[in-house]
């Protein structure tokens, strides 16, 4: 058997090995998660209308919001309820019946029921004892269940949580009617051998008959470790457009599908060559710019300027791309640029059918370098200034909260 061949059926073989679960329930958190991101704000009608494109792509449940947050949360989560989308629309609660009842209020068929779980937070940031989150969280999942919701659990910090608790907790609001159960690495410590260690530890103590994982990339494994948990027959993972969310954000809705699609050969029931369509409208409305580099939509993603890669390109695609850019509903850049190559300028030429003997042709790139190595960097450092005043402070200003303080008439030292 050729290498190649060898290759292909290790591949195959492996793949077999997994189990991955049909169907896959990707479960969006753009609406929520992802407008945590520091500094973004979405109005009701902005999350209509990323939602109705989520849903028209494929997603088949998507997660609106926390309606007791806000009057504007409410509507934004009754606006999409009522929308007639073909995606399920789900928003989120504490285990607080006032909680609990804005949900139901709202219209979601679904809701996501949250409370914290690893020592750290029930001892500094909820200053409740286990039994209390055990109580309030079968309370809550009553309350959901009662009015008629699919009832996904969730905890944060599952994975740093003692697993004694985190299987009498889970075991507990399964029993109570849950119908989902959500395992959340809430500050991305998990790497995929941990995680998988994790999660089959998970599955011999709870045994989950519906379950999810809510991932964050704070060391960029968010993707990794969501299709390990994939390959251990988890249904629902959480994903967000351009990986958006707290901190370094989530598992990037993008990455994973095409990662299933295009390496796993696993369908996912998205049209994926709006992934790119979808990206764009997020990037526009939260206003979080994608980085150049960003993996499949970032804008050079699919963009050739060094001379032995365009050369490759043009000869046949698949050596410097491991998939075509139409997939994902883009196209192909060839830049000219300090390293463009002779392949380059000639395919650039029969765009007006054009040729050139060699010694033009050695003009003519000469000519290239020699013009982007001039180019200076004033556009580009005034971007990055605008930029890093933008993101490095992107919420309300010091004189902006300040102006508000005084404005309350709170007293402050020297006023």
């Amino acid at each position: 058997m050729s290498e190649p061949a060898l290759v292909e059926n290790f591949h195959r073989e492996t793949v077999r090995e997994r189990t991955f679960a049909q169907p896959i329930v990707l479960w969006d958190e753009t609406l929520r998660d992802g407008e945590q991101t520091p500094g973004v704000h979405f109005s009701p009608e902005e999350k209509l209308r990323i939602a109705e494109l989520l849903s028209d792509v494929g997603i088949p449940l998507l997660n609106a919001g926390i309606p007791v947050v806000s009057e504007e949360e409410a509507r934004a989560v009754r606006l999409l309820a009522e929308a007639g989308l073909r995606a399920k629309v789900l928003a989120a609660a504490r285990t607080v019946p006032g909680d609990v009842e804005a949900v139901i209020r709202s219209g979601a068929t679904h809701i996501a029921i949250f409370v914290a779980a690893s020592n750290v937070h029930l001892r500094y940031k909820l200053k409740m004892s286990q039994e209390e989150v055990l109580n309030a969280s079968l309370a809550a999942v009553g309350q959901a269940k009662a009015a008629g919701l699919h009832v996904a659990f969730v905890t944060e910090d599952t994975v740093r949580a003692p697993l004694d608790f985190v299987e009498r907790l889970y075991r507990a609001v399964q029993e109570a009617g849950a119908d989902r159960l959500v395992i959340s690495d809430t500050v991305g410590i998990m790497t995929p051998l941990t995680f998988r260690w994790f999660l089959r530890e998970f599955r011999r103590r709870v045994r989950p008959k519906d379950w999810s994982v809510h991932c964050h990339n704070d060391f960029g494994l968010a993707v990794a470790n969501t299709l390990t948990a994939l390959e251990e027959g988890v249904n629902s993972p959480h994903v967000c457009v351009n990986g958006l969310g707290e901190r370094a954000g989530n598992t990037s809705l993008e990455e994973l599908v095409m990662a299933l699609e295009s390496l796993y050969g696993v369908p996912t029931g998205i049209q994926t060559n709006r992934l790119f369509e979808l990206s764009r409208l997020v990037e526009e409305v939260s206003g979080v710019p994608l980085a150049a580099n960003k993996a499949l939509v970032g804008y050079n993603s699919f963009s050739h300027e060094a001379g032995i890669h365009t050369h490759g390109i043009l000869a046949n695609t698949l050596t410097y791309e491991p998939l075509q850019p139409e997939s994902l509903g883009r196209s192909r850049q060839m830049i000219l640029g300090k390293h463009t190559g002779k392949a380059a300028v000639v395919e650039k030429l029969k765009e007006r059918h054009a040729t050139a003997t060699d010694p033009l042709l050695a003009e003519l790139l000469k000519r290239i370098k020699e013009r982007s190595e001039q180019r200076g960097k004033v556009e580009v450092d005034k971007f990055l200034l605008t930029y890093r005043s933008l993101y490095e402070h992107p919420g309300i200003s010091d004189a902006e909260f300040w102006q508000m303080v005084r404005g309350l008439g709170i007293a402050t030292e020297g006023t």
